[in-house]
């Protein structure tokens, strides 16, 4: 190696400070470092839980605030940030087309119903930390125990219904219980947790039990088919019959109206003749005799009219022509 690439230290000149000067650059430096940690700064949706020599002291808000610098120490929490667990699946990507984590979670999903059929439930927990103190002091692994909690109260409510109920008709009151049931726990436990919402987002049967689950689905469908039918035939022959019923009846209660008004009105016209027959005898005798001949004669065919002192009858006759006529 040549001469001139050898490097001398003793050529190299160390300033000449004065133990002063040293003394305050020191100084300088350690009071930047003091002032540096002693301000920080709490997110808007955060807030600043201080603690002074490990013990809880103060919450502080957003923006810029002050510490005391190795004596207290700050943990921020997020409180106005709504959080999210799930259960039965996960999310790798949530966009136009939302990625799913491919991964076996049977040991969440997997529940037991009422009347013992087995059921994968996918759900969705929301929820926020409204207590900071509680949340990071009163439970240890908040998060964690908050999801157990999640987990057994979904068991609790779905081991209360069928299965018919989990998958259809009542998944938004299993939401709405769990959700109410799960905040009663967290207050419970105080945990600082709100609750709000749980959204169950699928339910299924198992996949080894599909086929049978379909068959059963199929057979009750055709059982309500055939329901629907009958109670549609019911619905259109029973209240025909019914009309046809009370139309005889109707039509008979009239013809009884009928003949019990006919039966009064002549049995008042027979006492108003009678009344009257008993006033004037002899008139009301000639009235009827001559009503009954007004009613009578029109139906008879030629009549003669003859006194009753006539004699010689016979040869007024015209016998042949009413032979002809009778011919």
């Amino acid at each position: 190696m040549a001469e001139k690439d050898v490097f001398d230290f003793n050529q190299v000149k160390v300033p000449n400070l004065s133990p002063n000067l040293v003394k305050y650059i020191v100084i300088g430096v350690l009071a930047f470092i003091l002032i540096y940690s002693s301000f920080f700064t709490v997110s808007p949706e955060e807030v600043g839980v201080i603690l002074r020599f490990g013990k809880f002291d103060r919450i502080v808000s957003p923006g810029l605030n002050f510490k005391l610098p190795m004596i207290e120490d700050v943990q921020k929490v997020p409180i106005n940030r709504q959080k999210k667990l799930e259960f039965g699946f996960r999310t790798e990507e949530a966009d136009i087309r939302t990625r799913y984590a491919r991964g076996n979670f049977d040991d969440e999903s997997l529940m037991l119903t009422g009347d013992l059929n087995a059921a994968e439930v996918e759900w969705i927990v929301q929820y926020r930390i409204n207590d900071p103190y509680k949340f990071l002091y009163k439970v240890r692994e908040p998060e964690e125990t908050f999801r157990s909690m999640t987990e057994a109260m979904m068991r609790n409510v779905v081991g209360d219904r069928t299965v018919n109920e989990v998958l259809t008709v009542g998944r938004q009151e299993i939401s709405i219980t769990v959700q109410e049931k799960l905040q009663e726990l967290c207050d419970q436990y105080e945990t600082g947790i709100r609750v709000e919402q749980v959204i169950l987002q699928d339910v299924n049967p198992p996949d080894r039990v599909k086929p049978s689950f379909n068959e059963v689905n199929e057979a009750q469908q055709e059982r309500e088919k055939s329901i629907n039918q009958a109670q549609a035939e019911f619905n259109k022959v029973i209240p025909r019959a019914r009309g046809e019923a009370a139309k005889v009846i109707e039509e008979a209660e009239g013809y009884a109206l009928e003949r019990v008004n006919k039966a009064r009105g002549e049995a008042s016209r027979f006492n108003s003749i009678f009344e009257e027959y008993r006033r004037a005898k002899e008139v009301t005798r000639q009235r009827l005799y001559l009503e009954t001949l007004n009613k009578i004669l029109p139906r008879v065919g030629k009549k003669l009219i003859v006194d009753e002192n006539i004699k010689g009858l016979i040869p007024l006759l015209d016998l042949k022509k009413e032979v002809i006529d009778a011919k």
